[in-house]
């Protein structure tokens, strides 16, 4: 069993599952850049607010993601993240997404 960002990569997996998972990433790779160092529930909500704004910048509906908007979010994070996270960390994170996407 492959547990992805709290989705179990065994079952069946829904294009919320992968959106929530995003969100998990970016509160676990960034939760210390927030300011709220000790606000668990406030770095969530920053971290759920950015992959919100990225739903926007695609022109996509983040209370019903497609395969095909995860698609463009996950690029649009990628840009994102790129100009305060080192590529190659990027690059894994993005995979795991990917990975997820694909088995929608």
């Amino acid at each position: 069993m492959a547990i992805i960002y709290g989705v179990d990569t065994e079952k069946p997996i829904e294009p919320k599952a992968v959106r929530d998972a995003m969100v998990e990433c970016f509160y676990l790779a960034h939760c210390s850049e927030t300011g709220f160092e000790n606000d668990e529930q406030g770095n969530r909500l920053y971290c759920r607010e950015i992959v919100k704004k990225a739903f926007s910048n695609v022109n996509a509906e983040y209370e019903n993601p497609t395969k095909e908007s995860l698609q463009k979010v996950i690029v649009n994070l990628q840009d994102y993240a790129k100009n305060f996270r080192d590529p190659e960390i990027i690059k894994k994170h993005a995979q795991q997404i990917n990975d997820l996407i694909e088995l929608i």
